[in-house]
């Protein structure tokens, strides 16, 4: 049974179903779990929240002389103001990326919060939850069923000291739209996005000063780095360890199909189908990120140098990744025949080549014009993509505005 009660009559042992209010006004990323630790009450007393849902078949009710708020509704009334309030339901019904994006955003800042608190438990010798660690994938999951391109894209913008927890969060959501792509059910599909938020857990256990290192790292500090992917594997929970497709992705990771990868020089198939699909979207990820040492790639040119990796990729799967962000990603500059500039803004049914993009530039005049969606893939389009624009070459300090329409704020 669902009760509303007030914070005041929280007590451990209670089966938080929901808070009453924005999930900005309170400090946890999630909710449906017990609460087992003093500290968790006494924060939700500190915050703004007044009033929460409990799960009375879960957990303990409240005391009989504290009589709770939601007592004379039905059952029915409980569900459907929880589903009105609700901003975090698992709706997976297809929409645009411009419908996406603002949930995508709150996504993606909660998802960071959530591994931050991951790996500060490991580095302070606790155990992942597992709990965790699934209910933020589930959050992923749904925005990449609702629209891959909106999460994927902003994943992809990232302050420089955050690098570490964001790339999980990107991996994730990059691993759960090859999923797709790839076919797999919906269970391997949720494993999947695990194994890309749980890749890099092994980095918590490395020292600060080479993971955050300002700049490249010695040959002596890599091969340090080098052991996350074991740290990681030994770090995935317990409750988690049956789970073929997480750990071997954890582990394995970083080897490439010539075998000169690591740990174990693996070659061919030796190589998991979930490390082989990791590999692609851990180096996706980083070389269109910003990071201390280098500036980002944009996303088309990126996959353009991974395609000439040989040895590196497994051919089926980087085809597969291909199509599941698009050969222009979002985000990527594009020069079109008309010899107007635009950013790509989503990919279209009809092709991979004819995506929709925002031209904001005209090269003829060298001067800014009004911004306009163009649909490439539109029969009475008279325009095509003629060329990548590398935007390092162009003072267009909007980019990221002009296809997200929100300020170029890194997470």
């Amino acid at each position: 049974m669902l009760k509303r009660i007030n914070v005041n009559q929280l007590t451990l042992g209670m089966h938080l179903k929901e808070f009453c209010g924005s999930w900005m006004e309170h400090p946890f990323f999630r909710t449906g779990f017990v609460l087992r630790d003093p500290e968790d009450i006494a924060a939700i007393l500190a915050s703004s929240i007044k009033e929460v849902w409990i799960d009375c078949d879960k957990g303990v009710d409240v005391a009989v002389s504290a009589p709770s708020i939601s007592e004379a509704q039905s059952q029915a009334q409980v569900e459907a103001q929880l589903q009105q309030t609700d901003d975090w339901q698992a709706s997976t019904t297809p929409v645009s990326v411009a419908q996406e994006i603002a949930r995508a955003t709150r996504i993606c800042m909660r998802s960071k919060q959530a591994v931050v608190a991951m790996f500060e438990d490991v580095r302070m010798g606790k155990v992942v939850e597992a709990g965790r660690a699934s209910e933020v994938v589930e959050e992923i999951a749904c925005s990449i069923f609702r629209n891959p391109e909106a999460l994927i894209s902003l994943a992809r913008i990232k302050a420089a000291d955050d690098y570490t927890y964001m790339h999980s969060v990107a991996v994730s959501a990059l691993m759960v739209a090859l999923a797709r792509q790839l076919g797999f059910d919906e269970a391997r599909t949720r494993s999947a996005g695990l194994a890309g938020l749980l890749h890099d857990l092994g980095k918590a256990v490395m020292p600060l000063n080479v993971l955050k290192k300002p700049g490249r790292l010695t040959d002596a500090e890599f091969a340090i780095i080098k052991n996350h992917s074991m740290a990681g594997r030994k770090l995935i929970p317990v409750s988690l360890g049956d789970d073929p497709l997480v750990l071997d992705a954890c582990l394995h990771h970083h080897e490439k199909l010539d075998g000169s990868g690591y740990p174990d020089h693996l070659t061919g198939d030796q190589i998991s189908l979930g490390a082989r699909m990791c590999a692609v979207c851990d180096v996706y990820d980083a070389i269109t990120s910003n990071r201390r040492y280098k500036t980002a790639w944009d996303p088309a040119n990126s996959l353009r140098k991974m395609a000439e990796w040989s040895g590196h990729f497994d051919a089926n799967i980087f085809h597969a990744f291909v199509k599941s962000v698009g050969i222009y990603p979002v985000g990527s500059l594009v020069r079109l025949s008309s010899a107007r500039i635009g950013v790509v803004l989503g990919q279209t049914a009809k092709s991979l080549t004819t995506p929709l993009v925002k031209v904001f530039f005209d090269t003829r005049t060298n001067r800014r014009i009004p911004p306009k969606a163009v649909d490439l893939s539109n029969p009475q389009a008279s325009e095509t993509i003629e060329a990548r624009e590398d935007p390092a070459n162009w003072n267009f300090p909007d980019l990221v505005e002009l296809w997200s329409g929100l300020p170029d704020t890194s997470w």
